[in-house]
C-alpha cells in the first residue's frame, strides 16, 4: 500500500516538472515570437523608409527634369523673340537704307551740273500774258527751269508767278489744291494759249479783217 502511494507521488512528479519544462519552452516560444514580431516591424519600418527615401530621390529626378524642361522652353522662346526682334530690326534697317538711297539720289537730281556750277548764267525771269506763243513761251521755261535744276514744284511756282493779264485768269479755273500741281497748270494754259486754240483764234481775226475794208494784209501780219 505504501510502495503504491510512493509510486504515485514520483509519478506526479514526473508530470509536474514535465509540466514546468513545458511551460518553459512555451514561454520561450512566445518570447521568440515577439521577437521575431518585432524585429519583422522593425524590418516593415526600414523597409517603408527606404520606400520613402526612393519616393522621394524619383520626385528629385522628376523636379529636375521639368526643370530642365522648362528651361528649354524658356530658351527656345526666348530665342524665337530675339529672332524675331533681329528680323524687324533688319527690316527697319533696310527701310532706313532704301530711304537714305532715295533722299541721296533725290540730293544728287538736284544737284546743279558741273557746268552751271561756276558759270551759271543769270536769266531774267519770263512773263507769259497770252499774247505770245504758248509754245515758244513752254521752250524757253523748260530750258531756264532744266538750267536751274528746278523740281516740278518749284517750276509750278515759278510758272504760276510767270503768268500775267489773260493768262494769269486761267488760274481762276484751276482748285487751290491743285495751284501747285505743274501738270494741272500747263494743261490748263495749253487748253487755252495752244496751237489749236490760236488756229481757231487766228481764223476768227481773219475773218473780221476781211469785213473791214482797206485793210491791208501788212497790217495784218503787223497784228499777228
Amino acid at each position: 500500500m505504501k510502495a503504491g502511494q510512493e509510486e504515485m507521488k514520483a509519478g506526479q512528479e514526473e508530470i509536474r516538472v514535465a509540466q514546468a519544462g513545458l511551460e518553459q519552452k512555451m514561454e520561450a516560444g512566445q518570447e521568440e515570437m515577439r521577437s521575431g514580431q518585432e524585429r519583422m516591424e522593425k524590418g516593415q519600418e526600414e523597409m517603408k523608409g527606404l520606400i520613402d527615401e526612393v519616393k522621394g530621390e524619383v520626385q528629385r529626378k522628376i523636379d529636375e527634369v521639368e526643370a530642365k524642361v522648362q528651361k528649354k522652353d524658356v530658351k527656345i522662346e526666348v530665342k524665337g523673340k530675339i529672332e524675331e526682334v533681329e528680323h524687324k530690326v533688319q527690316g527697319k534697317i533696310g527701310e532706313i537704307e532704301r530711304r537714305l538711297s532715295e533722299l541721296e539720289d533725290t540730293l544728287f537730281s538736284f544737284s546743279p551740273s558741273p557746268e552751271f556750277m561756276h558759270t551759271r548764267p543769270t536769266i531774267k525771269s519770263l512773263t507769259f500774258g497770252g499774247q505770245t506763243s504758248w509754245t515758244v513761251f513752254k521752250t524757253q521755261f523748260d530750258v531756264v527751269s532744266s538750267t536751274n535744276g528746278w523740281t516740278d514744284f518749284v517750276k509750278a511756282s515759278q510758272l504760276v508767278a510767270s503768268l500775267r493779264g489773260s493768262a494769269a485768269e486761267v488760274l481762276q479755273g484751276i482748285p487751290a489744291d491743285k495751284l501747285s500741281d505743274l501738270t494741272t497748270i500747263e494743261k490748263a494754259l495749253e487748253s487755252r494759249f495752244g496751237d489749236s486754240h490760236l488756229t481757231q483764234f487766228y481764223r476768227t481775226e481773219l475773218k473780221i479783217r476781211r469785213e473791214k475794208p482797206g485793210e491791208i494784209l501788212q497790217e495784218l501780219a503787223a497784228f499777228f
